[in-house]
């Protein structure tokens, strides 16, 4: 019980640590993926389709808002991705998952 505690905590932690910007840019992302996929078979293509988008989409935001230069944002961002916790990595894909899959769910009912 203490593993889907942690989960959760981690799941909390990044909705509520985000900005605006950062929320504004996963719901496009995953309005988009739930629109656009298929059937809930392909699930796990769409969420890791949408979390590289996601971390592309994040990356030009960081560019516009902050002008940082390109080859250090890379550098940057693959340094940030090797330090990255798995926990943290699980709860985004919990996130997008989940949700692209009540959007999918909704768009065939209405459908």
């Amino acid at each position: 019980m203490s593993v889907l505690m942690e989960i959760w905590h981690a799941i909390h932690a990044v909705v509520a640590s985000a900005d605006y910007y950062t929320l504004g840019a996963a719901v496009v992302i995953i309005l988009i993926a739930g629109f656009l996929m298929e059937s809930v078979g392909s699930i796990v293509p769409v969420t890791l389709a949408s979390l590289l988008g996601f971390v592309l989409v994040k990356a030009v935001i960081t560019m516009v808002t902050g002008h940082h230069d390109i080859a250090v944002l890379a550098g940057d961002y693959w340094v940030a991705f090797k330090d990255l916790p798995m926990l943290l990595l699980l709860a985004y894909a919990l996130i997008f998952g989940v949700l692209i899959s009540v959007v999918s769910t909704i768009r065939n009912i209405i459908r």
